[in-house]
């Protein structure tokens, strides 16, 4: 749990030995230093119970390697439900969009169609009656009712007709407008949902090392507090000191080489970074004779390859690459 300080103890004191050793000018023209890892810790933005970690200390994972998770019960109900609601909201959108169910409209064609049957026959029975009236084979009442019946049943067909027409189309605008808004609403609240149930696994951002797990499974993680510590290849420093007199020599992007104990071939690096400021005689004190314990801090990056071959507060020895 308290993996931080210790490492920030760690590097302040090695920073110290190897500033007071290299502002000493020793004459193999090599700069003392020591590797440096900017540690990326990685945490949740919800709180929990740690149901499972998936990496231990001291193993390596791939970008975005599952590395812990915090239960999440509540987070996936939560996200079925906001899932259910837009499913709704989306079938009303569209049932508005295009009328009348299918069956409803199977029905009111088959009623049209019945209608429209009807009135051919009241028009052909009208034309017979006509036709008798004429010889006065039918009275005037029966030839009325005959006129009547197919009068009705045309008004029939048209009113069907016009039903049919209403149930395709669509709902009016101003509603679909409304039912469109839900839509949007349902949604946001699912991407929300979706965020929610993420932010309970802990997942690697790039290939790195696992040099530290804060937490363990069982335990209760507050709010934003991290779980894993990693150290991804690229993340991999040196840090040196220059004395004065060589700072000229040194310049961003050149190339150093490093060795330390036990490595038979050098890394190799380049520049980043070049301290403005001296990190030993205050500037109020400068004089002739203290001008030359004046040390400035670099700093250089590996390769990836070589920085897999490097360990966070491991000494080294840096000199320029001629």
């Amino acid at each position: 749990m308290h993996a931080r300080p210790q490492i920030f103890a760690l590097s302040l004191c090695l920073a110290c030995l190897f500033l007071l050793a290299a502002c000493r000018g020793e004459g193999n023209g090599s700069f003392q230093g020591y590797v440096e890892g900017d540690y990326v810790y990685l945490a949740s933005a919800r709180a929990g119970r740690l149901d499972r970690l998936a990496a231990g200390k001291g193993e390596t994972c791939a970008r975005g390697e599952l590395l812990a998770e915090l239960e999440s019960e509540r987070e996936r109900q939560a996200l079925a439900a906001t899932e259910e609601s837009l499913a709704q909201a989306e079938a009303i959108l569209a049932d508005m969009q295009t009328g009348r169910r299918p069956e409803e409209m199977a029905m009111a064609e088959a009623q049209l169609k019945r209608a429209r049957a009807e009135a051919e026959n009241f028009q052909r029975q009208l034309a017979r009656n006509e036709g008798l009236y004429a010889s006065s084979a039918l009275s005037r009442k029966a030839l009325d009712q005959s006129r009547s019946d197919a009068k009705a049943s045309q008004a029939r067909v048209a009113e069907l007709e016009r039903q049919v027409d209403v149930w395709n189309l669509p709902e009016r605008t101003k509603r679909i407008e409304a039912q469109e808004a839900a839509v949007r609403t349902a949604r946001a609240m699912v991407s929300q949902a979706r965020w929610d149930l993420a932010q309970k696994r802990i997942e690697a951002p790039a290939a790195g090392l696992v040099c530290d797990t804060l937490f363990r499974e069982g335990e209760w993680v507050p709010q934003g507090s991290p779980v894993v510590q990693l150290l991804p290849p690229g993340n991999v420093k040196l840090r040196f000191f220059v004395p004065e007199e060589q700072l000229a020599a040194l310049a961003i992007g050149a190339e150093v080489e490093a060795l330390a104990d036990g490595m038979t071939t050098p890394v190799r690096a380049r520049v980043v970074y070049l301290a403005q400021d001296a990190e030993y005689t205050p500037p109020v004190i400068y004089s002739n004779e203290t001008r030359a314990k004046l040390c400035f801090m670099a700093e250089a990056k590996p390769s990836a390859e070589d920085a897999a071959r490097l360990h966070p507060g491991q000494p080294l020895a840096v000199r320029r690459v001629r």
